[in-house]
């Protein structure tokens, strides 16, 4: 009775585990990877120009917006010349009238003065529209190759543990049970009439 008892915790808790830890591995999948076929681009903040609303080492999700529309107190997802992706807060508008020349001046919320030159609408990005503290952390990991090895043997493990914790318990259920090894076999009715 105890071992029965000893089996089904065994099972519960490999099969709590691998789920748990394999819903995990989605959802981050998801988060880093799947958020972009519902028009989000996540990006990871390196820099504490924008604390306290995006942390370092938080996701942000940006969304592709017309410049058109943006206006003074959106924060903006730009590229740089260099190709650096910063987000920023807009403090100023200038030439609203003309798209050719619309463009923006820029601050983050933690410095002190507005960023050195306007960006371009031609840079604009997009929009961010909600962060994920400590995501962006985890995702540079997974981009080196000793993360996406831990990252890859961690399944494994899950996986084959799962299934070597499965096979022991079958293999105890399908071995038969003999207490005195004497052979019983229906009786018959032997009575004539």
């Amino acid at each position: 009775m105890e071992v029965a008892k000893t089996e089904k915790a065994f099972k519960i808790i490999s099969k709590t585990l691998s789920t748990l830890f394999m819903a995990v591995v989605i959802l981050l999948t998801f988060l880093l990877f799947g958020i972009r076929l519902f028009g989000y681009t996540p990006y990871v903040v390196l820099s504490g120009s924008m604390e306290p609303v995006y942390h370092v080492g938080s996701v942000v999700y940006v969304v592709d917006s017309d410049p058109a529309e943006l206006k003074v107190g959106d924060p903006l997802t730009y590229r740089m010349q260099g190709g650096t992706v910063v987000t920023h807060r807009i403090i100023e508008v200038r030439n609203a009238d003309t798209p050719e020349s619309l463009s923006y001046i820029t601050q983050g919320d933690a410095n002190n003065i507005p960023d050195g030159s306007p960006v371009p609408a031609s840079a604009v990005i997009g929009e961010p529209k909600f962060s994920i503290p400590y995501l962006g952390y985890i995702s540079d990991f997974i981009k080196k190759p000793v993360g996406l090895m831990v990252i890859i043997g961690s399944c494994a493990a899950v996986l084959l543990i799962s299934f070597v914790i499965e096979s022991l318990f079958q293999k105890e259920k399908d071995e038969p049970k003999s207490s005195d090894n004497s052979e019983t076999s229906p009786e018959k009715d032997t009575t004539e009439g």
